[in-house]
């Protein structure tokens, strides 16, 4: 939806401001461009480290095409957990080392791609089976551990985000200082006539334009599509947490995949009817 959202944005602009008369060619100002992204991308270098410029950029590509996590992924993330839940009452703790200690080997983890795919939501699993395998630890120990987790998580993720949520709001100010720039070299035509003076000044202009369009019709709505993305995601790393507090309390295993299906938003949430024939045929 993201892309679909941009190409809005800019038919929509271009296209009134081409219904009102405007030409086109007018918009197309390179100088502009390079003071206001450039110094744009100077400010990210030096807000923050070279990795959450990185993961910036693959957190902005993956908002423009991500649809968020569907009932199918849940799906398959209550047969993996039953799975798991199941084997550790029939066979024992053994039993499932084996799978949590190497999961990209494992039937079981090979039944949801998605998990396989999310190597935090993995580890967040993972480790948590590790941890209970080899200490006996309380319900409530558990529930700590995965809100410290979940919290490591979001904070890294979540900082990366506010990267660009601060350059968008730095750019109309930037743009500000490219239509300053360009009044002063206007202000050294002034003996070439008022054609020449007008364009000058209309691309000085372009400048804030560029600034204040960028702010808020593309980089404070892909910041808040970050957002969305990453609260979307937390309710999976949510419903893990929920299953794995429930098998921590003893509870059996369809208690314990029921448990993290009711930590899934209503409007992706599979209903019990689903979950039940899926793990079954699983």
């Amino acid at each position: 939806m993201g892309l679909i959202g941009i190409i809005i944005v800019t038919a929509s602009i271009l296209g009134g401001y081409v219904l009102h008369g405007g030409k086109l060619h007018v918009l197309w100002q390179p100088t502009e461009i390079i003071i206001i992204f450039g110094a744009a991308a100077g400010g990210i270098v030096i807000m923050a480290p070279i990795k959450k410029v990185i993961r910036l950029l693959k957190l902005s590509f993956k908002a423009l095409t991500y649809t968020g996590v569907g009932k199918d992924k849940y799906l398959e993330l209550l047969t993996v957990l039953f799975a798991l839940f199941q084997t550790f009452r029939k066979e024992g703790p053994q039993a499932i080392e084996a799978h949590v200690e190497n999961p990209s080997s494992s039937e079981i983890f090979k039944k949801s791609s998605y998990l396989m795919s999310n190597h935090h939501a993995l580890d967040y699993l993972c480790d948590t089976l590790k941890v209970t395998l080899s200490a006996d630890l309380s319900p409530f120990d558990v529930d700590d551990l995965l809100d410290q987790d979940l919290k490591a998580i979001h904070e890294e993720e979540h900082a990366s985000q506010h990267l660009l949520q601060a350059t968008s709001e730095a750019l109309p100010g930037l743009g500000i200082v490219a239509a300053v720039l360009g009044i002063v070299i206007t202000m050294g035509k002034l003996d070439q006539g008022t054609e020449v003076i007008g364009m000058s000044v209309a691309a000085a202009l372009i400048g804030t334009f560029l600034g204040v369009l960028a702010c808020y019709g593309f980089f404070g709505p892909l910041a808040s599509k970050i957002e969305h993305d990453l609260n979307d995601e937390s309710y999976y790393f949510k419903a893990i947490k929920s299953a794995l507090v429930s098998n921590q309390k003893g509870a059996p295993p369809l208690v314990c995949v029921d448990a993290a299906r009711r930590a899934v938003p209503p409007e992706v949430r599979p209903s019990f009817s689903e979950m039940d024939e899926v793990i079954k045929k699983k």
